[in-house]
């Protein structure tokens, strides 16, 4: 079974930063796009970060540019959510996913990933 694993959330002021991990577990991260979302309490799951396939594209949403980068490790085989200048609306829950799509970039869409980590939280309060 093809699954991510994420690492990395916890309890952080606002201003702070956290620094997400999403590691594969059987596979091999580079042969996929990775997405990064996450879902609040009562929300729709929304797009937060998203990493191509074969180019390295990166796309954000709208509420986290400036402050959030997804970056890949390759000799890691491990992508990367850093978030800075959190906010308590970044609190959620945020998942991993992987995109099998071989061509074409990727996209903030839940509905193009295949495989999904099973999440951890993230809680920005004082």
């Amino acid at each position: 079974q093809l699954q991510p694993v994420e690492s990395g959330g916890g309890l952080v002021q606002p201003g702070g930063s956290l620094r997400l991990s999403c590691a594969a577990s059987g596979f091999i991260l580079d042969y996929y796009a990775i997405g990064w979302f996450r879902q609040a309490p009562g929300k729709e799951r929304e797009g937060v970060s998203c990493i191509s396939r074969s180019d390295g594209n990166t796309y954000y949403a709208d509420s986290v540019k400036g402050r959030f980068t997804i970056s890949r490790d390759y000799a890691k085989n491990t992508v990367y959510l850093q978030m800075n200048s959190l906010k308590p609306e970044d609190t959620a829950v945020y998942y991993c996913a992987a995109d099998a799509a071989l061509f074409r970039s990727c996209v903030l869409s839940k509905y193009e990933y295949d495989y999904w980590g099973q999440g951890t939280q993230v809680t920005v309060s004082s």
